[in-house]
């Protein structure tokens, strides 16, 4: 199939091209349900879409569901799980092609599992890899602007977003749900589609919520949640989850005892300690906080704290609009920023930090350091004790992504976890 792309993308002309993409997808999409005998119609499938929060939903979910004694499969920007196996996303994408979610549904169902949990990009349903999907259930989680230079317009990106909530409302299984977030201004738009169950989900739904150094708690139709994360992004992401549990047949009080035991969601507000001294202590944060809103609210979970904040911009060629934009943010919360190179591409990962740094009204507070790893080095030495060290924008991502197709190798939190064992 690479083949064929490459030979029809050099021959033909790029208008035609355009124009024969879709169908391309399109056909590949319909051609691996075929080759794996449409393994969707065999186990409950669960979509999880939205700007943010996916992953960390997505893993909420199966965690809620594995701990109810279900057998089942997840795959999300962070990691594949199959039962008991799971390994690591290396491809650099929420939702791999090629066959590759046909291929592991099929898995999922010869190892046994009756339940897969499936984060779903904007740029996966724009190449049709939702379709030919038969979905059971979805979760909407937000939405905000993400990949406009891709999808062309806010609009278009909204538009593949919803493209994967009818996918599900035009599906024969029954009943169909759709849990939508009714607290994010396009939330509706996600219920006002065909379904058994239409459920929303606000903070409006809680009778308290809490925001702890460690954890969220959440006090829901009387019951108290309380689950090793924090922010109120995580809130609404415990929250959503709770509601689709609830919707397949979880209760309340099971999902809150087993929420109390999911372990740290990597990259996802992933924390690391340095040594036992706690006079001189202090906590590093990796998160994939990659848009304007998901870093603010990244920032805003650790109020009153003194932070030294690293990051870079997400993908060199891509969403340029952001970048002063986030520097900006980094610049409002944060004691000290540090600026630094994150996924070029084939983009100059100077002209990428010189367009950030037009966002910040003074350069006192900031430091340049191309070099990642330096520059988590550098953040670590100027933090104070007690204070926290915020590695924002890849998250689990494996590689940093340079000129001419290289891949460096990657994380962020192997990196922090090195450096912090350094200090002294």
């Amino acid at each position: 199939m690479d083949n064929i792309r490459t030979f029809i993308k050099k021959y033909l002309p790029v208008s035609l091209f355009r124009v024969l993409q879709p169908h391309y997808h399109l056909a590949l999409a319909w051609w691996g349900a075929v080759k794996y005998n449409h393994p969707s119609r065999q186990i409950t499938v669960i979509a999880i879409t939205g700007t943010k929060g996916k992953s960390t939903t997505t893993e909420l979910i199966a965690h809620i569901l594995r701990g109810s004694g279900k057998k089942v499969a997840s795959l999300s920007t962070i990691q594949f799980v199959i039962g008991d196996s799971a390994s690591r996303n290396l491809f650099k994408m929420t939702t791999p092609g090629r066959f590759f979610v046909q291929k592991f549904l099929r898995q999922a169902v010869t190892a046994g599992c009756t339940y897969a949990v499936l984060e779903m990009s904007s740029e996966g349903a724009r190449q049709f890899r939702h379709r030919f999907i038969d979905f059971d259930a979805l979760v909407f989680t937000n939405l905000s602007p993400e990949h406009i230079e891709s999808h062309g317009s806010f609009e278009k990106y909204k538009a593949a977003k919803l493209s994967i909530a009818h996918a599900v409302s035009q599906s024969t299984k029954r009943p169909r749900i759709i849990v939508s977030n009714v607290d994010d201004v396009h939330g509706d738009d996600f219920l006002n589609l065909e379904a058994e169950k239409k459920i929303p989900y606000a903070l409006a739904n809680l009778s308290l919520h809490t925001l702890h150094k460690d954890s969220v708690s959440l006090v829901l139709d009387g019951v108290t949640i309380r689950v090793p994360i924090v922010g109120l992004f995580n809130v609404y992401n415990t929250l959503a989850a709770i509601k689709l549990a609830r919707a397949l047949g979880v209760t309340l009080e099971a999902a809150a005892e087993i929420l109390r035991t999911i372990p740290p969601i990597k990259g996802r507000v992933e924390q690391f300690e340095s040594g036992k001294d706690k006079s001189k202590q202090l906590t590093a944060v990796v998160d994939y906080a990659h848009t304007v809103d998901s870093l603010e609210k990244l920032y805003q979970a650790f109020p009153d704290q003194p932070k030294v904040c690293v990051l870079g911009n997400t993908g060199g060629g891509r969403d340029t609009w952001k970048r002063p934009e986030m520097a900006a943010v980094a610049e409002k919360y944060c004691d000290h920023v540090i600026l630094t190179n994150e996924d070029p591409y084939d983009e100059d990962p100077k002209k990428i930090i010189d367009d950030m740094v037009k966002g910040m009204s003074s350069t006192e507070k900031l430091t340049i350091i191309m070099d990642r790893r330096e520059a988590i080095k550098k953040a670590l030495e100027l933090a104070p004790p007690g204070g926290y060290v915020l590695v924002s924008g890849k998250g689990t991502d494996p590689y940093i992504m340079e000129a001419g197709g290289k891949k460096t190798p990657w994380s962020d939190a192997e990196v922090v976890k090195e450096l912090l064992a350094e200090l002294k």
